[in-house]
């Protein structure tokens, strides 16, 4: 049977979660994230890599009010995911009141928030592709990274420094994520389409390896001598 053919019996929410195995493993082991919350690197690399999030969000967010009434993003649109102000508060905390002055973008940074922008503008069913790949994870392995964050270096329990990964308005994050799968699954394109979206998924999450790789080699890690 061949691999269309055997995608097509799957619901898409499985087809995407298979599509892009690899790649999520690649970033989820990546040397930043692990040497990172290994305890390896100082508040600096959370303070930067907390920084390349705001454009990455920034890029997700930015168009909306447009998306929100396409037939094929609108019902992945909700408030209640809604990141970049919360980005905002923990720089703030993080850096100082004019974090804005010091925020600059790597160039892998660069290049995925300009993808996420042109499928925002463009391509409404391959921005689904980042906004699941983002979004989903933050409710999932990004609650590892808010409580290693809290003790690594000392911030305020679900406060200023870790606000990106709390979802007040979300009361069951297990109930909102299957309600996440079941809009993957009844998206309304055809097969060819959805092979287009599974490949984007595997782009946004090479992509997001790229960031991970930059931030590596700015902040490598302390070795025992």
């Amino acid at each position: 049977m061949s691999d269309a053919g055997y995608f097509s019996t799957q619901p898409f929410s499985t087809q995407i979660r298979t599509a892009t195995e690899r790649q999520h493993a690649e970033a989820e082991n990546s040397s930043f994230i692990s040497d990172m919350l290994g305890g390896g690197l100082g508040i600096d690399s959370y303070r930067r890599y907390t920084g390349q999030l705001w454009f990455i969000y920034r890029a997700l967010e930015s168009r909306w009010d447009t998306l929100s009434a396409d037939p094929i993003a609108g019902p992945f649109i909700r408030t209640e995911l809604a990141r970049t102000a919360a980005l905002e508060s923990d720089l703030a905390h993080l850096v100082g009141p004019d974090w804005r002055t010091e925020l600059t973008a790597l160039p892998a940074t660069a290049a995925y928030a300009a993808r996420i922008e042109k499928c925002a503008r463009e391509w409404p069913a391959g921005y689904i592709a980042h906004h699941y790949t983002r979004y989903l994870g933050d409710l999932s392995g990004g609650q590892v990274i808010r409580g290693t964050a809290e003790k690594l270096w000392d911030l305020p329990r679900r406060g200023d420094g870790v606000r990106f990964y709390v979802f007040d308005d979300i009361g069951n994050p297990a109930a909102f994520k299957r309600e996440y799968r079941g809009l993957l699954d009844r998206l309304a394109v055809d097969e060819l389409e959805r092979r287009r979206v599974l490949d984007e998924g595997q782009r946004a999450f090479a992509l997001n390896t790229a960031v991970f790789a930059e931030l590596a080699a700015e902040f490598p890690a302390r070795r025992p001598s």
